[in-house]
């Protein structure tokens, strides 16, 4: 079923070339250069060392609250240099990502992304690991330098991009990014690749949060008919049941559109204030393009 379930084959074939490898400015690739452009996917790279005395001039940002509450007197928190660092990817494969108009559906696209990156993380020497989103829960990867754990998790994704999947225990998005805060340490490279189509005010908080650890870039995937439904459409079916678009009202075909769109500025906004890089990506591109392009929002680290 070509552009929508995806082979494990097919993933590893999503393997970059050498050249593209490693995250990490400090880590064992001796250069971030992909192409003619620095990385977009850099991090901090620094594992917390001890605390001091706050001083004027120190990032607000490393702060530690729980020392400066204990004491009274507000600490910054010091940090050393890693040689390498976890790459930690959470990959949305629930219900709605098993959709598609142009080309592949999400999931398809998602699940190659993620294939991309896991490689480029293994081959310059990070541990990768990562989170599925499925339609049954959630599936947990620790973050290990072997290529058998990157075939592991590959192999699962595959899996898991089955469109006969019945949906039976799907977790909120802002579950899952709280539980892959619970795993990222300081200097993490966090990837969410996700439609956000549940963005909410309890997702928003949970990225907050991760940002505040892990170096976030957020992959958003999209069809064109979440960001619009034509007023004049055919049908469209999950596989069991069909809707007429044509029978839509125009007011709701605008609500439909309205709410897109304020879910699209909340995401862009939450990313630029806490330094997170944003890429959007629709079903019909070239996922390659996710080691190239310039993010759309991106705050300076």
């Amino acid at each position: 079923m070509q552009g929508i379930s995806i082979s494990l084959p097919e993933l590893v074939r999503a393997r970059p070339p050498r050249g593209l490898t490693g995250f990490a400015p400090s880590g064992r690739v001796s250069t971030h250069q992909w192409g003619a452009n620095r990385s977009i996917f850099r991090g901090r790279g620094m594992e917390f060392a001890e605390s001091r005395a706050y001083q004027p001039g120190d990032d607000v940002k490393s702060i530690d609250w729980r020392v400066t509450a204990r004491t009274g007197h507000a600490h910054t928190k010091l940090f050393q240099e890693e040689r390498e660092r976890p790459v930690h990817i959470l990959l949305d494969l629930r219900a709605m990502m098993q959709f598609g108009t142009r080309v592949r559906f999400k999931s398809n696209l998602a699940a190659e992304i993620a294939a991309m990156l896991a490689w480029v993380g293994h081959d310059g020497g990070d541990r990768v690991g990562g989170l599925v989103l499925t339609r049954d829960g959630v599936m947990d990867f620790r973050a290990e330098r072997t290529r058998r754990a990157v075939l592991r998790f590959l192999e699962k994704i595959a899996e898991q991009t089955d469109p006969e999947i019945a949906p039976q225990a799907e977790v909120t998005l802002a579950k899952g990014i709280r539980r892959l805060r619970r795993v990222c340490r300081p200097g993490t490279l966090a990837f969410v690749i996700s439609d956000f189509n549940d963005f909410d005010d309890s997702a928003a908080k949970e990225l907050r949060r991760l940002s505040n650890t892990a170096h976030v870039t957020n992959i958003q995937i999209s069809d064109p008919l979440d960001v619009a439904l034509p007023p004049n459409g055919g049908r469209i079916s999950d596989g069991h049941t069909a809707t007429s678009l044509s029978s839509i009202g125009k007011g709701d075909l605008q609500a439909y559109a309205d709410h897109y769109a304020a879910r699209q500025a909340r995401l862009s906004q939450v990313s630029r204030q806490n330094a997170m890089a944003l890429h959007h990506l629709q079903t019909s591109d070239d996922p390659a393009q996710i080691l190239y392009q310039t993010p759309q929002n991106r705050s300076a680290a």
